[in-house]
């Protein structure tokens, strides 16, 4: 019943994912907005905002999947969830007032509508709310996971924030960034997953290995939407014009000639709000191989991912999970 073949799950919609936790992703949305409420009344209405444009709980079911993958979901799996999503969406409100971004998933960011000074002031809240539900409910080793991603998190865009200023990110560095930047926090959730049925130590790294190597692929898909395909849709060039330096290009510029090197990243320092320019660089980076080559590298994440759930119990959990690895990396946005 449980062996089937992976291409079964790349026609899976996230709701068919779901259907196996419903119930307990009910019982998570009640036990995370229980800890989002507050005797301010600013606050609440903030709060409520927060959870009412919550996205496809992709992150939670991650938890909820290593728990049930290796034991059965329990209170400390609501609460492991609860922590996720409470410091991560710290991270979020923080990130916006940092980019000034005004949007995010469609939605008014909090600081386009409470301005920075607030949205910087429930960011610091979530953040201690997170750490408190760990700290009154002794999940210290639910806690320790967390805070250590949230700390890759931090240094994963500081490092990218000094890179980019030169361009001259190598595909050692890019990997250092995506892993700390984007997989910890899937790492983590997968981790606090099996953290909380108990699972022996070296269960637990193993899923936050899974968790890391698909954070790592996630982020490679999102660097191909810049590039698009039959399956990615039109090119994007969205991280071209925000001067970022992905795994297609970076792969381009370091099989290019000194020359062509030069000139693309004179377009993308100088050039990259024009769109005759953008489109010479996409046009570039798919002539060198880089999409190609990044495509390559997804798969090769995706394998290693794979590979790890191979060694674990063959139960529906596992299925799910094969399933929301293949979800996330073959989303067309």
């Amino acid at each position: 019943m449980y062996f089937r073949p992976f291409n079964f799950y790349l026609s899976i919609s996230i709701d068919h994912i779901k259907q196996p936790i419903d119930e307990e992703l009910k019982q998570f949305e009640a036990t995370f907005s229980q800890s989002m409420k507050t005797h301010v009344p600013l606050l609440n209405t903030i709060m409520h905002y927060i959870v009412k444009r919550k996205g496809k709980m992709v992150r939670p079911m991650f938890v909820l999947f290593c728990s049930k993958l290796h034991g059965d979901i329990n209170e400390r799996t609501y609460r492991g969830a609860s922590l996720i999503e409470l410091l991560h969406t710290a991270t979020l409100v923080h990130d916006d007032v940092v980019d000034g971004s005004d949007k995010r998933r469609g939605f008014f960011s909090l600081n386009a509508l409470w301005k920075n000074k607030i949205a910087v002031l429930v960011g610091d809240y979530l953040l201690a709310k997170g750490l408190l539900l760990s700290i009154d409910n002794d999940d210290f080793d639910m806690l320790k996971i967390v805070s250590e991603s949230v700390r890759k998190m931090s240094e994963g865009e500081l490092l990218q924030l000094e890179k980019a200023r030169r361009l001259d990110i190598t595909e050692e560095v890019y990997y250092d960034i995506i892993t700390k930047k984007t997989a910890s926090l899937i790492a983590s959730c997968c981790a606090i997953g099996a953290a909380a049925v108990n699972a022996p130590k070296e269960i637990i790294e193993r899923m936050r290995l899974f968790g890391e190597y698909t954070g790592i692929a996630f982020q490679i898909k999102d660097d191909l939407f810049d590039y698009g395909d039959n399956n990615v849709g039109k090119p994007t060039g969205l991280d071209i014009k925000e001067k970022k330096m992905t795994l297609p290009l970076i792969y381009a510029l370091n099989n290019a000639t000194k020359d062509e090197r030069k000139h693309i990243i004179y377009l993308i320092k100088n050039k990259s709000e024009k769109k005759a320019a953008v489109q010479e660089i996409i046009k570039f980076v798919l002539e060198k191989g880089g999409f190609n080559y990044a495509q390559s590298r997804m798969e090769y994440y995706k394998q290693m991912s794979l590979d790890i759930l191979a060694e674990m119990p063959m139960n529906a959990a596992n299925d799910s999970l094969k399933a929301l690895l293949e979800f996330v990396i073959s989303r067309e946005k």
